[in-house]
């Protein structure tokens, strides 16, 4: 399968030496679930979108330090390609800033939480089990870096997995697209080494416990599995 990779920001310089940019991320990830999976980017953070919905099989977006609600003229553009991939019924994954992307772009509603920011492990309840979802569990632990949610999902969306601190985690709306808030393709180490490196913004405390929390086991494989089922499964149901 060939995805797209929708690029939204890049990783700190000082972090790339260790940890590399997001589309190694994604790759590294991805393709030690599928070895057949292949990456295409495009840098939509300095301008670049794709001409051709049909250009890869599947689209995906990485998170982003940008907000949805910015008002960059990339993010607007980027909101625009997430319609015409919409009404083409393309298959679609937004990661953190491309779940609220999506929310965003189809008429959901996102803002800056109450709650602060959400770092290290995030411990989620699934709230619904779809067939795509093998192996099935019933909660999903993952990696998270936020302050923006989705508070508002797009008409037609399907709510799949929640927490207290944030109630729209995983979301699918219609049959293609699906939003997920947390980083499946962060390592534990990456989000160690980026709080320490966010310690002037992100308060201490919410530090300090968003370590403690990077003990947990992460579910980074089993959503990787999760999401490449969920392409497959779209992009057959758009063949039929």
């Amino acid at each position: 399968m060939r995805i797209g990779l929708l690029q939204c920001d890049d990783v700190d310089e000082a972090l790339q030496p260790r940890h590399g940019n997001y589309p190694a991320m994604f790759e590294r990830l991805f393709t030690s679930v599928d070895p057949t999976v292949e990456f295409r980017v495009w840098r939509c953070l300095d301008g670049e979108l794709p001409d051709d919905v049909d250009a890869v099989d599947a689209w995906m977006t990485t998170g982003s330090k940008y907000g949805v609600n910015d008002g960059d003229a990339w993010i607007e553009a980027l909101c625009g390609f997430v319609r015409e991939l919409w009404v083409a019924g393309k298959p679609l994954v937004g990661i953190c800033f491309g779940h609220q992307l999506i929310a965003r772009a189809l008429g959901g509603e996102v803002v800056k939480s109450e709650r602060g920011w959400g770092v290290g492990m995030s411990f989620n309840r699934m709230t619904r089990r779809a067939e795509w979802m093998e192996p099935w569990q019933e909660s999903l632990d993952l990696v998270v870096s936020h302050q923006d949610q989705v508070v508002r999902m797009p008409e037609g969306s399907t709510l799949l997995a929640e927490s207290d601190f944030c109630p729209i985690y995983l979301m699918q709306v219609g049959e293609p697209f699906l939003g997920v808030q947390g980083h499946p393709e962060f390592a534990k180490a990456y989000s160690a080494d980026l709080m320490t490196r966010r310690r002037d913004v992100v308060p201490a405390n919410r530090v300090r416990e968003g370590l403690a929390s990077l003990n947990a086991p992460v579910d980074d494989q089993v959503m990787a599995r999760w999401i490449l089922n969920f392409l497959r499964q779209a992009n057959e149901r758009r063949r039929t």
